[in-house]
């Protein structure tokens, strides 16, 4: 299962960014994983493998999962959302 999501955060996924997203990606049910658009996914949990993968603002990222069912979808479409805000507090 996988969905794609547009970084809205003005520094893009670096920094505090980046450490709110494996925050909120670790906290999720399931184990996720983020890659650019054709790359391989490396663990959204992990703020190592986070930044290595130097996402810009306005970039896509796809998101997935291996596992199925209600918990996948929500924590799925939860991260897509958190990314699509934009906005550090």
């Amino acid at each position: 299962m996988e969905r794609t999501a547009v970084v809205a955060f003005a520094e893009g996924l670096h920094a505090r960014p980046a450490a709110l997203f494996v925050k909120e990606a670790a906290a999720r049910p399931v184990t996720v994983g983020i890659a650019r658009p054709g790359g391989e996914p490396v663990a959204a949990a992990s703020i190592l493998a986070v930044l290595t993968l130097g996402v810009g603002p306005g970039e896509e990222v796809v998101l997935s999962t291996a596992e199925d069912g209600a918990d996948a979808a929500a924590s799925l479409d939860a991260l897509v959302s958190f990314l699509g805000q934009g906005a550090v507090a």
